[in-house]
């Protein structure tokens, strides 16, 4: 089973939400397989729910699955990690806090976890207090290069920023994009990313320097009726990843 996600040769790999097995491979297919499928505890309401219908993920794409808390949900954060444990995804979202309990539940080095970050309107100063508790409490403000340096100690692999809210933090986005270059560390931009502004997004990150990257485009692709990704819509997507 593999468990690394499939990035293209520039580094990027798509996430997107999948509403069913069936959405999953069709979007996998769309992506013709870069890219991990978004599958939320927060939808569960038992472990063992989730981890049976999960591994029917597993099984229709290549393990290409991504444990999602739920909207960022820190109190998902320990759910997540169980889960997780249990069926060795390619791809784990994590709260600021969890993200060592993840590793250590994983028990290996390849399962890319990211831990969540999210914009303080200052450049170059992210706020760390995404747990359950920590949320609850007065933001944590530290430069990017300690969050970096934590969650590398923790053994995270990425930067989960978020709420992106499309380009309105740009210029705190380029600020963490270079940090994780000049710390050869992954970065993941989410919220508000669509069809529109992905390119611009993504292109920031790409110019920066950072060598693995996974865009996560949820709401805007999603048809309101079936509550499913559009595959359509995730073949647009790779198309612009391909250009770079």
């Amino acid at each position: 089973m593999n468990l690394l996600p499939n990035y293209l040769e520039n580094g990027i790999c798509l996430n997107v939400l999948a509403n069913s097995v069936e959405n999953a491979k069709d979007c996998y297919e769309a992506a013709e397989g870069h890219v991990v499928l978004g599958v939320l505890t927060k939808n569960y309401p038992t472990d063992e729910a989730a981890i049976e219908d999960m591994k029917k993920y597993q099984v229709a794409i290549d393990n290409a699955v991504s444990v999602g808390l739920g909207a960022g949900d820190p109190k998902q954060s320990n759910m997540v990690t169980r889960v997780s444990k249990a069926i060795q995804p390619q791809h784990v979202n994590q709260v600021f806090t969890g993200v060592g309990a993840t590793r250590e539940a994983l028990g290996q080095s390849e399962t890319i976890i990211n831990g969540l970050v999210s914009p303080t309107g200052k450049v170059g100063l992210v706020n760390l207090a995404t747990g359950p508790l920590s949320s609850q409490t007065a933001a944590t403000e530290v430069p990017i290069e300690t969050a970096i340096a934590l969650l590398k100690d923790m053994g995270g692999s990425s930067i989960k920023f978020f709420p992106m809210k499309g380009l309105a933090h740009e210029a705190e986005f380029k600020e963490v994009a270079k940090a994780c270059a000049d710390n050869n560390f992954d970065l993941e931009p989410t919220g508000g990313i669509d069809l529109d502004n992905f390119e611009t997004i993504v292109k920031i990150a790409v110019d920066a320097g950072v060598k693995r990257i996974i865009p996560h485009v949820y709401s805007s692709i999603i048809d309101p009726t079936t509550g499913d990704t559009r595959p359509a819509d995730v073949a647009k997507l790779y198309e612009i990843m391909k250009k770079f």
